[in-house]
């Protein structure tokens, strides 16, 4: 048994002794190694995708996941979670994922206890706990299982044992939640959000991986990844249109290119004056 089997097997059975389990699934590459390992340990039978649907998420995912979950063999079914009817969320605090992830986790609780689901599996992996993620607590207060971070799985090593298991998704580039594209503070709307998704699909659909249009009010924040700076550079013209189009009245390309969660670099320089509402 080579050491990528070994890992796979130290994550099958920490989902194993639960019987059956409701997998929250995004379609990114760590939801699709957490699912696919639920697979391996309970079986396909004993097994639900569930993909929340809402402003927040990019709509040409939802498609995505649904392939994926079907490759597997798998039921999927989709809901649709409300983060925006929450103010806490929608105030857009320094822990506004705890809100989200504490909607979204209460619901998907209600779904398997309904149907008789022993656990409910997320794809937070072992780096996940090194960064600003109030996410956590809500997972860790609402008892979700998560394997890849409880067996130190990091994020190069999802993609390494995705791979092995020759899922589709394994050099899937990183894809945040659409509110992470704006500073903490700054109110979340539909409208806002809608501006970003078209501005992000549209890159996309010119061949750009890895990419975020941070949200700074009137002007779009494009992070590219460093090897496509260049091209987005020669594009310049014509992603300042399509951007403008989607409601920027400025287009400026951030020379140090994509970071994951950028934004958080605000937090300790502003932590005294950035809300943060109890929960």
């Amino acid at each position: 048994m080579n050491g990528a089997e070994r890992r796979i097997r130290e994550l099958e059975a920490i989902v194993a002794p639960h019987g059956s389990a409701l997998v929250a699934f995004s379609g990114g590459v760590d939801s699709s190694l957490a699912l696919a390992v639920a697979v391996r340990a309970l079986s396909r039978e004993r097994v639900l995708a569930v993909t929340s649907c809402n402003e927040t998420y990019l709509p040409s995912e939802l498609e995505k996941a649904r392939e994926f979950a079907a490759s597997l063999g798998v039921k999927h079914e989709v809901v649709e979670t409300r983060e925006l009817d929450d103010p806490n969320y929608a105030s857009n605090p320094t822990n506004r994922c705890y809100f989200c992830k504490s909607t979204l986790y209460t619901e998907l609780g209600r779904m398997a206890r309904e149907r008789g689901y022993g656990c409910v599996v997320d794809g937070a992996n072992a780096d996940d706990e090194g960064d600003w993620r109030p996410g956590r607590k809500a997972a860790r207060e609402l008892g979700v299982l998560s394997p890849l971070a409880e067996a130190g799985v990091g994020k190069d090593e999802v993609r390494r044992l995705a791979r092995h298991l020759g899922l589709p998704t394994w050099d899937k580039p990183a894809l945040a939640c659409l509110s992470s594209r704006f500073p903490y503070g700054q109110r979340i709307t539909p409208e806002k959000l809608s501006q970003v998704a078209r501005s992000e699909e549209f890159l996309r659909s010119r061949g750009f991986r890895q990419v975020r249009v941070r949200h700074h009010g009137e002007v779009a924040r494009l992070e590219v990844a460093e090897e496509e700076m260049e091209r987005a550079f020669r594009m310049r013209e014509e992603i300042s249109s399509a951007l403008r189009e989607a409601g920027f009245a400025y287009v400026a390309l951030d020379l140090s290119g994509y970071r994951s969660g950028s934004l958080n670099a605000t937090l300790k320089r502003k932590k005294k004056s950035l809300p943060v509402l109890s929960g």
